[in-house]
């Protein structure tokens, strides 16, 4: 089915209208999941009715999440508005998860410092920005050397989560780790640019068309790149890329293990620790909210339950005894 015209339409629309890589694999998933359960038929001759069935079957059969559901709400509208060209209307009946919503993990100050300890070399340089800039790990690890600014002390984060640019803080101890790291890949860059035939790293969109140099400058070079080079979506000449973020992943649970942490954590951890500190310290929370790049502030209010203040700060009544 990968390999049908009509996904492969798809696709082509999401690249050409720079939809990010992540967005593509989710919407291409579902699509070709809703297609799957409904014995192959082709979306244009489903109804609505066969969506709201669908989205119901998610919840009932899987035990979906609400925001596993609302995923696949997304990619079965963009297929209808954008592909079909028939937007979806009502859709009654729906079963919607009823899932609770969790409570994020927030490392305690001391137990980020005895994670920081048994890291080494570039993960360090990695946790320093999710927990010191607040960022995911994907958007992290999709850094480039220009995004980083020394005098100012920020970070631009490009094309996060909704397809935004954003700028947040750049910590002492990152930039500090970071000046370090930029003196090993200046020295790697140098050697590779050496070489006629290298084709440098791989640009967003189209941009490599508009800037034919761009792939080779140092500016646009990862800053935690890659040893492997994949083929570029567009052209399919392979070029640099960043480091994949499960591989990432696996070192710091490690690490997590290493310190004695004994929380379901995940590199997302820092960056809910990032967000709760920040509260506790007394910032607004609109400008953690600016800083994580939430939508609404609401998604930032989640971080207000799990702070050292309220109800947590308050002492029990036995303890008075």
């Amino acid at each position: 089915m990968s390999g049908s015209p009509f996904l492969q339409s798809i696709r082509t629309y999401l690249r050409t209208n720079h939809y990010s890589y992540q967005t593509e694999k989710c919407y291409l998933y579902w699509i070709k999941d809703f297609i799957r359960y409904h014995r192959m038929e082709h979306p244009q001759n489903l109804s609505d009715a066969d969506v709201s069935n669908y989205l119901s079957f998610l919840v009932v059969e899987r035990n979906v999440s609400r925001s596993t559901q609302k995923q696949s709400l997304n990619a079965l509208a963009f297929l209808y508005r954008e592909i079909i060209g028939n937007p979806l209307g009502v859709l009654p009946g729906i079963t919607r998860s009823k899932k609770p919503l969790r409570l994020p993990t927030v490392f305690s100050p001391d137990e980020v410092s005895r994670i920081f300890s048994v890291l080494t070399g570039e993960y360090k340089v990695i946790a320093s920005l999710l927990y010191g800039s607040g960022m995911r790990i994907s958007e992290a690890l999709s850094l480039r050397v220009k995004d980083i600014d020394f005098t100012r002390s920020t970070v631009t984060v490009r094309q996060s989560k909704g397809e935004k640019d954003r700028v947040t803080i750049l910590s002492k101890l990152s930039a500090q780790l970071l000046s370090d790291h930029f003196s090993h890949l200046k020295i790697n860059y140098d050697s590779l640019k050496l070489d006629s035939d290298w084709p440098g790293v791989h640009l967003p969109n189209a941009l490599g068309k508009k800037y034919p140099n761009a792939h080779r400058s140092w500016g646009w070079q990862f800053v935690f790149p890659s040893s492997t080079n994949p083929p570029d979506l567009i052209t399919g000449v392979r070029r640099g890329y960043h480091r994949h973020p499960r591989t990432i992943g696996r070192v710091l649970n490690h690490a997590f293990k290493q310190a004695n942490i004994t929380k379901h954590a995940s590199s997302h951890a820092f960056r809910h620790s990032f967000a709760t500190h920040l509260l506790e310290a007394g910032y607004d929370i609109r400008t953690v909210q600016e800083l994580l790049g939430h939508k609404s502030v609401e998604t930032t209010q989640i971080y207000t339950h799990v702070m050292n203040k309220g109800a947590n700060a308050v002492k029990s009544p036995l303890d008075h005894l």
